[in-house]
């Protein structure tokens, strides 16, 4: 019989043993006090692959000593929770976990809201998908949100050590850990994905392994069709796709695409990366971009497959041939570096709202020049706090759209808005 999975054979039963997450986890935090409390509500579990989510789950049920269901909302339907929450009902307190909840539709959601509602189940949903969009209001306002955060490679790197120091069949092999950044690199931050690329490296390299990161990189690219069978690759290819849109390969883009297709990824999915892409990568470029690609999230949504492979495509190709720009994604990381960095500085006077006769005498709106009242509808004034007098965190891209906008800009701020 095929052994159990690295990954699972050390999954954490204890909240202690957990890698990452101490925002939530750690001692004093809002979810460790809950467990501890044995009074955990509904939530949602939100974050990246691979960084705990279903181990909380594990932990839960393990601590408060309760029945667990699982479902997948891959494979599951309606039938299968409410067969769950029939069976729940005889028993005092139970949990369902199910995996992946932002695919499930709308019927399937309502079939666990009472359940949820009346205290039949404690749910644990588990989403990579902003559960703000992919999970009914009325369920969700039942539940608690936690976000689960990408893991350091501090953390990482400690997993690594900790499995071939604790696993029974790990101490079987002398293991020389020499390199970690391609076992790293390669999992992409997922902890699963990487104790179980660890253990396929281990097992090619046989019973003296001595892992760097170029037997890494050999054993990853000849068997890595192998160690994806879990579907992790689910993550690789729609990378592949926002690189290609971003490096302007129509070719690319499609293929890519086909291969979501033709695995049956959810429509909104797809649709809701080009969104993403149309603003951070194409930006002010082409300011249509985000219209079309807006338009194109509605429209499959509403058509779904076979059809929608048509508007997917459209706007791919669209979004891939478009010229580039991330200025303004560069603006506002650059405008909440300035805010972490400096706290939260008071609004100059001038511009501040001023609707009482004691603000007025304490000069709130004092000195503010209307632009309307001013030559071209603009006076140069400051509104920037003082210690950010000055700064310019949007730098228009070098394209042709955005060059209008400089020249429009420098024409106002002068000097500012040169190169």
């Amino acid at each position: 019989m095929e052994a159990t999975p690295l990954a699972e054979r050390l999954r954490p039963n204890t909240l202690d043993e957990l890698a990452g997450q101490e925002h939530l986890t750690g001692k004093g935090s809002i979810l460790r006090t809950a467990i501890e409390q044995g009074k955990v509500p509904s939530m949602i579990l939100w974050g990246p692959p691979g960084t705990g989510k279903t181990t909380i789950a594990n932990i839960i049920a393990h601590t408060l000593q309760v029945p667990f269901y699982t479902l997948s909302a891959i494979s599951a339907g309606v039938k299968e929770v409410r067969e769950v929450i029939a069976e729940a009902k005889e028993k005092e307190r139970a949990i369902l976990f199910i995996d992946e909840i932002h695919r499930f539709n709308k019927g399937q959601q309502d079939a666990l809201l009472g359940a949820v509602e009346k205290g039949i189940v404690t749910l644990i949903g588990a989403t990579t998908e902003n559960p703000s969009f992919e999970v009914n209001s009325a369920l969700l306002s039942r539940c608690q949100v936690y976000v689960l955060k990408p893991l350091q490679e501090e953390s990482l790197v400690k997993l690594l050590h900790q499995a071939i120091a604790k696993d029974a069949l790990m101490q079987k092999k002398h293991i020389e850990l020499k390199e970690t950044a391609a076992l790293i690199t390669i999992s992409g931050g997922d902890a699963r994905k990487l104790l179980n690329l660890l253990e396929l490296v281990a097992d090619s390299l046989g019973e003296t392994a001595i892992i760097t990161d170029d037997s890494v990189m050999e054993i990853a690219q000849q068997r890595i069709a192998l160690y994806d069978k879990s579907g992790e690759q689910h993550y690789d290819i729609i990378s592949a796709f926002i690189k290609s849109m971003r490096g302007s390969d129509p070719n690319g883009a499609v293929y890519w695409l086909a291969r979501m297709i033709e695995g049956g990824e959810d429509v909104k999915f797809i649709a809701r990366r080009m969104l993403i892409l149309a603003s951070e990568d194409i930006g002010n470029a082409n300011p249509t971009a985000l219209v079309l690609a807006n338009a194109t999230f509605e429209a499959v949504d509403k058509i779904g497959y076979p059809e929608a492979r048509i508007i997917l495509s459209q706007c791919a190709i669209y979004l891939a041939t478009s010229p580039k720009s991330n200025a303004s994604y560069m603006a506002i990381n650059n405008a909440l570096a300035a805010v972490k960095e400096h706290g939260d500085l008071p609004v100059p006077l001038h511009i501040r709202n001023a609707p009482t006769f004691l603000m007025k005498k304490l000069d709130y709106g004092k000195g503010y020049k209307y632009s309307h009242d001013y030559e071209e509808n603009f006076s140069s004034q400051e509104y920037l706090p003082p210690p950010l007098t000055g700064n310019k965190f949007y730098n228009p891209g070098k394209n042709a759209r955005e060059e209008e906008l400089r020249r429009f800009l420098k024409g106002l701020w002068k000097d500012k808005y040169g190169y």
